[in-house]
């Protein structure tokens, strides 16, 4: 059976996190801190902190800012659930609004309407790994209507003066923008490090900060560091210091800090990374849309335009004209075929807990058209020539089969 996204890991890594293991330091330590370090330096963000998970990211930054009960964060309907629920742990409204047809990202269009004052937060997906249009939206929370109808309820929303874009990027580490790398293009972006992306630490996230001035993203980010491990201004690394072992609480945080054993193995990953890892899954995908470029059937997913470029995190195929019945039967007949497949992902509003909210998925019809007739390939680093063959016949056959 090919198997669908397993993590790289190779003798390489082993070492790695062999070396952590016998420092007798394996929590947040020097290692986290050198990859904090290398990431702001890969993504040309003005800081970065290293996390347990993308998810606490997310819901970190939105805490930051004072999001709260009564205020709305617009999301696309089109995403995994995290991006939904930190926002309902901060107590407040999730407002989905409706995806492109061609690239499944947001639209600054739909966003635009979606606004009022109650807005504190947009939040996009680079879905797949393809960079939302990030210019486009920093253009929209600037205008001067948008401004002037924002009301700030906390002094970091004072000190912006305008709505927060926090991008979920955590398909894209990598994907490249204008030239640049992703990382410093709104507000802030949350990458995932999470067993199945590209550049895993088995679990684990990052937030990569670019606030303007007048903030200081240096003392955001030691203030994050303090808030993500339960409010303690003192880690546990700063208090083996000589007589240095007294801390305070400066207030009621969180435990969401980043190992060294993870960073351990981030640090392997970022260094093979573009010449070697990004390289191998953009020739998978280049194989994969030669074959069906050939099939009338096949709409190909999107990995590059004149102004960005995707970190091929997934192979997004879509089946013209398939119903949601007809794509889960291709996918049977895929899975028979040898090959382990996916769907990303089911709408928000199919899902029971956003049901139960009163989000209907027939208030989005291009994410439901989307998601209906979508299947995702394998794409990894060890996937071979030969598999990728085989999972174009197993494709091909199962499509034409069902289709017929």
């Amino acid at each position: 059976m090919i198997p669908f996204s397993p993590p790289r890991i190779d003798e390489k890594t082993v070492e790695a996190v062999k070396e952590v293991l016998l420092s007798g330091w394996i929590t947040t330590g020097p290692k986290t801190k050198l990859f904090e370090k290398e990431i702001t330096a890969y993504c040309g963000s003005k800081a970065t902190i290293c996390l347990n998970s993308a998810t606490a990211g997310l819901e970190i930054m939105l805490r930051w800012y004072g999001v709260k009960e009564g205020d709305e964060v617009i999301i696309p309907a089109y995403t995994y659930s995290a991006t939904a629920n930190v926002v309902l742990h901060c107590g407040a409204k999730p407002v989905m609004v409706d995806v492109d047809p061609n690239d499944f990202n947001i639209t600054a269009k739909n966003i635009r309407s979606a606004i009022n004052e109650k807005t504190k937060v947009i939040m996009p997906v680079d879905m797949a790994g393809l960079p939302c249009n990030y210019s486009e939206l920093m253009l929209l929370v600037n205008e001067k209507d948008f401004k002037k109808q924002f009301k700030a309820a906390s002094d970091n929303q004072q000190k912006l003066g305008r709505i927060l874009v926090l991008c979920d990027s955590a398909h894209s580490f990598g994907a490249v923008y204008f030239g640049n790398r992703v990382g410093s293009q709104v507000d802030a972006h949350v990458f995932s490090f999470h067993a199945v992306k590209n550049l895993t630490t088995a679990e684990g996230g990052a937030v990569a900060l670019n606030l303007p001035a007048p903030f200081d993203n240096e003392e955001i980010y030691k203030y994050l560091c303090i808030i993500t491990l339960h409010g303690q201004n003192k880690d546990a690394l700063a208090k083996t210091q000589p007589g240095a072992w007294r801390y305070d609480i400066i207030e009621p945080g969180y435990k969401c800090n980043m190992m060294d054993l993870q960073a351990a193995i981030g640090l392997v990953e970022l260094e093979r990374y573009d010449g070697d890892t990004l390289v191998r899954r953009q020739e998978i995908c280049e194989m994969y849309s030669e074959a069906f470029a050939k099939k009338n059937w096949a709409q190909l997913p999107v990995f590059r335009s004149e102004i960005k470029e995707s970190c091929y995190h997934l192979y997004m195929l879509r089946i013209k004209g398939a119903t949601e019945e007809q794509r889960d039967l291709i996918i049977q007949r895929i899975t028979e075929a040898g090959v382990s497949v996916n769907v990303h992902f089911i709408p928000l509003s199919m899902l029971t807990a956003y049901k139960n909210r009163g989000y209907n998925i027939a208030d989005y019809p291009i994410t439901f058209d989307n998601y209906a007739r979508e299947i995702s390939l394998p794409v990894y680093y060890s996937l071979t020539n030969h598999q990728v063959k085989t999972v174009i016949e197993a494709v091909i056959a199962s499509v034409e089969k069902v289709l017929a």
